[in-house]
């Protein structure tokens, strides 16, 4: 806890980390831990915790979940961090689990950004749209 310049005591809003760890590194669990650290430090956010889910499941009820959503559920918790939308597990997965937290009122944080794959690419106006094809005058015959 900092002070701020009124000389008041402020805890910043209360977060918990989510790390999918199946098949991972120490190394690898190490630095994804400092990425949620680093990054609740940024944002002026308290890291709580940090659940971890060591098995690959398909399930959305992993025993790292379940208390994950119990942890959401205590007053004046603001949401949950993760590094990847993938930690979540695979797609369908990692829906059920996003409907799951916002459910509970908590926000989901990431925090890196899902990749814009090839189908998601916004489309850039061609020149052609921008610009109107000339008129052509009709002339009689």
């Amino acid at each position: 806890m900092e002070l701020l310049t009124e000389h008041r005591p402020v805890n910043g809003p209360v977060v918990y980390g989510f790390l999918r760890l199946a098949g991972v590194s120490a190394a690898r669990q190490t630095a994804l831990r400092a990425s949620l650290t680093e990054y609740c430090r940024i944002h002026e956010l308290q890291l709580s915790g940090v659940f971890k889910d060591r098995r690959a499941t398909t399930e959305p009820s992993s025993t790292a979940f379940t208390g994950l959503l119990d942890a959401l559920a205590l007053p004046d918790v603001y949401g949950v961090i993760a590094p990847a939308l993938s930690h979540l597990g695979p797609k369908h997965l990692a829906a059920e689990r996003t409907r799951l937290i916002e459910a509970t009122g908590a926000r989901l944080l990431l925090a890196r950004r899902p990749r814009i794959g090839p189908g998601h690419v916004p489309r850039h106006r061609t020149a052609q749209s921008r610009f109107p094809a000339p008129l052509l005058l009709r002339t009689e015959s």
